[in-house]
């Protein structure tokens, strides 16, 4: 019979649509549903949610539809803090109230998960990465793009090799969000005000950057030009209101190494690809291009020599040249892996990356390629330390 060990998180932000499918559904209810994390010593990690908000008849909702008890909401998130029972602080909140809220869980001896971007500043950033290693506090950040299949795919191609030396990448993301007038928008109102936290580059420049680095080298510098294409929407009330943060951003970055990578994120392009986010690497030896689940190849020995001729209709189906990238094995979701990380990093002391100061990272970045659009010059990013 395998030891229990009872984790308790206190979950803030599952009223919200990524906090509630993505980490309470499909992370932390089915750990549970798979009967928890097995450390392989007899022990298995028993995750016991605890849903925090201020929206207490939501709260219960989700408790009564997943089957949580009466003990497994609440309202007071000082209280919650206070609890010794409760093991684990974990955010996704607005970005506005996250730092405040994970500085209070710290100085509680609470462990630390959190969405990203973890502060409004760089500085803020480093702060909470400060105080969590002042207080000997375990802490990480959902980095999730890290476990998608497709990038994964494209991780077993760096490591082996595939490409030689590494030239360029450049990533598509992105898709049209309804204005809310016509059509509900598929994104929260607050995303395209400023003053609420809003903005494209807050929101996707921190992906960028621990993509970017885990898989290809620091950014070294960023140039960045942003634009709120559509300057009005529509809220959840049907209320019009002026979109005051950008809804696309055009990005280069150049790499340690020399490598140089541009990225497009945009909520305002209709999708002519295979997926809502592609990347194509490009490199001496061979290509790839990288979705959210399918990575396609063309090595040097396969690579065609087309001839540039306008005055012909084209012959060759170039999407027919590359050939797609086995699985070679079985992958999960990405939030549940990192979640199941963690755990075993909060139990078992394993070895963990992905801390407040890979957050602090991504929002240096952001606030860089922001600055960088408002100035119209490329700007160097400075390694952080604490």
């Amino acid at each position: 019979m395998a030891a229990r060990r009872t984790v308790r998180i206190a979950l803030n932000g599952v009223t919200g649509r990524m906090g509630y499918r993505q980490h309470l559904v499909r992370s932390i209810l089915a750990i549970r549903e798979q009967g928890g994390v097995d450390l392989g010593d007899g022990t298995v990690i028993w995750p016991e949610p605890l849903l925090v908000g201020r929206r207490e008849h939501a709260l219960r909702a989700l408790a009564a539809r997943h089957g949580l008890g009466d003990d497994a909401v609440a309202t007071d998130l000082d209280a919650v803090l206070a609890d010794d029972s409760v093991d684990i602080y974990f955010d996704a909140q607005i970005t506005l109230a996250r730092e405040e809220a994970i500085a209070k869980a710290i100085a509680a001896g609470k462990h630390i998960y959190t969405e990203k971007p973890t502060a409004t500043g760089v500085e803020g950033a480093l702060r909470l990465a400060r105080l969590a290693r002042d207080a000997g506090v375990k802490h990480g950040v959902v980095q999730d793009k890290l476990f998608l299949p497709g990038l994964l795919k494209l991780k077993r191609l760096v490591d082996g090799g595939f490409f030689g030396r590494i030239l360029s990448v450049r990533g598509e993301f992105g898709y049209w969000v309804f204005e809310g007038d016509w059509q509900a928008a598929q994104r929260p109102s607050w995303n395209y005000r400023a003053q609420d936290g809003g903005g494209i580059v807050v929101d996707m420049f921190p992906h960028w950057e621990y993509v970017l680095h885990e898989l290809f080298g620091r950014v070294e510098t960023v140039q960045a030009v942003t634009r709120t294409h559509i300057p009005q929407r529509w809220d959840e009330e049907g209320k019009a209101y002026e979109a005051t943060a950008d809804d696309a951003a055009y990005g280069i970055f150049e790499l340690a190494g020399g490598i140089v990578a541009q990225i497009n994120s945009s909520w305002s392009v209709r999708v002519n690809r295979d997926e809502l986010v592609e990347f194509q690497v490009d490199g001496t030896e061979g290509s790839a291009v990288a979705g959210l689940r399918n990575c396609r190849v063309q090595h040097r020995s396969a690579t065609p020599k087309p001839v540039w001729n306008p005055d012909i209709p084209a012959t060759e189906r170039f999407r027919d040249q590359w050939a797609e990238v086995p699985d070679n094995g079985e992958f999960d979701n990405g939030f549940k892996a990192q979640w199941e990380l963690f755990l075993r990093h909060v139990v078992a002391d394993e070895p963990y990356s992905w801390d407040l100061m890979a957050g602090a990272r991504g929002v240096q970045l952001a606030d860089l390629g922001l600055t960088s659009a408002a100035e119209g010059r490329r700007l160097s990013v400075p390694e952080l330390s604490l």
